[in-house]
């Protein structure tokens, strides 16, 4: 039977927070060997809970509950956390920077993120000429499956090129070309409008190859000015506002993990939207009651 679930709210997002588990499993996640090696290590009387000499066979809650190997506490696991950001140009898809170039993390303005107490990672690649969503967690396993090739997740982009694409173009589009002798296609590609001999398309793929729908557009001569994901999986980007970032709802974590077969059991919570868009409407507000 599934362990009982329970999900929480957090400073960081969203925590879902478990019925006491073996000491093994626990040990094993936090790194102290295989689950074999750890219970020959509770065998040796070398872990304690909440200051007791810990047995085989016995579980803990790690949340809740102070659980030592040889002297040193195991750390409690971190919140999971989902940030939804819509990434202007110029600012790199990575936690950090050689360079010193401007990443998504630097757009985060959260106490988690100031003091990576809760470490985020970008889900996924966008270049840095590119725009628009990006997620950012510490959900491995959700990470896992939504940048994985085998799980074929649903990217949607706006892309504006130069020219007017014809109906042959979108038509080869849609039945592919070879790139790096394999044959790439995109999954639908229509016309989202026209300006001065330019055209907005709208582009679904599911590979996720390095710069696959620019190298599809110049492909047939028609190199793309901007590109703009708007969509990943069942996540969409909105009305979000360039440069700015927002939790995601809890309705969308469940749409996120229940699309990657991790359901979260148990009512969540509603998580309120913060971010520099939020402080901007606050101040909006105080200046139209002046």
């Amino acid at each position: 039977m599934d362990r009982q679930r329970l999900a929480v709210r957090s400073p960081a997002g969203i925590m879902e927070r478990m019925e006491p588990e073996r000491l093994q499993k626990i040990m094993a996640r936090a790194g102290h060997g295989s689950r074999r090696a750890c219970e020959r290590i509770i065998e040796e009387g070398r872990v304690t809970v909440d200051g007791k000499i810990a047995s085989l066979g016995d579980k803990a809650d790690p949340e809740s509950q102070t659980i030592r190997v040889d002297g040193a506490p195991i750390p409690r696991p971190q919140p999971r956390a989902y940030i939804l950001v819509n990434k202007p140009r110029g600012v790199i898809t990575t936690t950090s920077d050689p360079q010193g170039r401007r990443t998504v993390l630097d757009l985060v303005d959260t106490p988690q993120n100031k003091g990576r107490d809760t470490r985020l990672y970008p889900v996924g690649r966008l270049d840095v000429d590119s725009e628009g969503l990006v997620l950012l967690t510490n959900d491995g396993p959700l990470t896992q499956h939504l940048t994985h090739p085998k799980f074929g997740h649903a990217r949607v982009y706006r892309v504006l090129v130069d020219g007017e694409p014809t109906e042959e173009t979108l038509d080869r589009w849609r039945r592919g070309l070879t790139l790096d002798g394999r044959m790439t296609r995109f999954d639908k590609v229509t016309v989202d409008g026209r300006r001065r001999e330019q055209t907005w398309l709208r582009v679904t793929v599911h590979e996720g190859r390095k710069h696959l729908v620019r190298r599809m557009v110049i492909a047939l001569g028609h190199p793309a000015v901007r590109l703009v994901r708007t969509q990943m999986g069942p996540l969409q980007l909105g009305d979000l506002a360039r440069g700015k970032w927002r939790y995601l709802t809890a309705a969308e974590v469940r749409s996120l993990r229940r699309d990657a077969d991790l359901p979260m059991r148990g009512a969540v919570p509603q998580m309120r939207e913060r971010g520099t868009r939020g402080k901007s409407r606050s101040r909006r507000s105080r200046r139209s009651r002046r």
